[in-house]
């Protein structure tokens, strides 16, 4: 769970830089972020983990494995959440925008207090289900021997054979009751949030 934690809090910040530096006005900006986004998308997480436990040490970057599992999930699914961030500021309705520089606001304060206010409503359930999607990735870290929940539950099954069947239905649950708990902890927090404003 240290890893899905930190993996998320990477996640989260890698979507708000990429997805805003994909909007920004400077082409290499946009490229730089497009090419980042694009690579972490078109590949799979595995092959990224791999590469960042095992290929970095060949060029003389040798990472622990929680740093590895930790980078190789939260820019992997900061790529994909970058385009939430995109989508969602751009579906702010233009009038917005007009108004927000018709009140003389800087860049920065119409982006802080008027759009992403907004853009957040449209943001949340698409990040709940990535933060789902995030938690049962960590289950990959096994292939880095690293100890989580699926490395512990194959750890038992080799000790307890004949107990397969009801390890594995146990990890399955436990994901599944993870999983159930972060879907309503996000719906409760859109509740929130649009209370008031329909």
């Amino acid at each position: 769970m240290i890893v899905a934690f930190f993996s998320a809090i990477l996640a989260i910040a890698m979507s708000f830089a990429a997805g805003l530096c994909r909007l920004s006005k400077l082409w290499i900006v946009r490229t730089a972020t497009a090419v980042y986004v694009e690579i972490f998308r078109g590949t799979s997480l595995l092959v990224q983990l791999f590469w960042l436990y095992f290929a970095l040490p060949f060029i003389g970057i040798e990472l622990p494995k929680m740093l590895a599992a930790i980078l190789a999930i939260g820019l992997n699914f900061g790529a994909y959440g970058s385009e939430i961030v995109r989508s969602a500021v751009l579906a702010v309705p233009k009038g917005q925008w007009e108004a927000a520089v018709a009140l003389n606001m800087k860049p920065w304060q119409r982006l802080w207090n008027v759009i992403l206010p907004q853009a957040s409503l449209r943001m949340l359930p698409p990040f709940g289900n990535q933060l789902v999607e995030l938690i049962k990735s960590t289950s990959l870290v096994y292939f880095i021997t690293m100890a989580d929940l699926t490395y512990q539950a194959m750890v038992l099954r080799n000790n307890y054979i004949s107990w397969t069947t009801e390890i594995l239905v146990l990890l399955l649950l436990m994901y599944f009751v993870i999983a159930t708990l972060v879907s309503m902890a996000v719906r409760l927090l859109e509740r929130k949030l649009t209370a008031g404003r329909l």
